[in-house]
């Protein structure tokens, strides 16, 4: 019987140099323990010691001292322009992660916020791209929930999507 690869550790991003790599999505790349495949077909299992937020460029270090690149994988995604404050308010008020350009914003293709965005006077295009949301202020890289503190309650009609 073989014994499986497995990944305890990852490097950051920095000098070194993996002969493999894996594409990973934003919900792909936020793990603890999970079965991977890399691009040449190399199983693995990420078996870290906590919940890891990868951003993309790091190494995952194998049990037989390999190295596998970590990638922004492509996914579905929305390219969103115009009053680009103004529609930041309104994506950030939902509590979607979004990836802040200087002249678009990118969010995960979902179909409400994009009739939102449009009813707002937005420019919005489906797209096909590695997904990089700005990091969470409070939670490991990631929008991962919030307080508004006691004594705070949600009236009818505001809802949170906490992904």
């Amino acid at each position: 019987m073989t014994e499986v690869l497995r990944a305890e550790r990852v490097l950051p991003k920095g000098e070194w140099t993996a002969a493999d790599h894996i594409a990973l999505d934003y919900e792909g790349r936020f793990l603890r323990r999970k079965r991977l495949t890399t691009a040449g077909g190399l199983s693995f299992l990420a078996d870290l010691a906590e919940v890891t937020n990868l951003t993309g460029g790091e190494a995952f270090v194998l049990s037989d001292g390999r190295l596998v690149e970590v990638r922004c994988g492509l996914e579905p995604v929305l390219s969103v322009t115009g009053d680009l404050t103004r529609l930041a308010w309104h994506i950030g008020n939902r509590h979607t992660p979004c990836q802040i350009e200087p002249l678009r914003l990118v969010i995960r293709a979902d179909h409400v916020l994009e009739a939102m965005l449009r009813q707002l006077g937005a420019k919005v295009v489906p797209s096909v791209e590695p997904f990089q949301p700005e990091g969470g202020a409070y939670g490991m890289g990631r929008t991962m929930g919030h307080s508004h503190g006691p004594g705070h309650s949600h009236g009818p009609g505001h809802f949170h999507v906490h992904t």
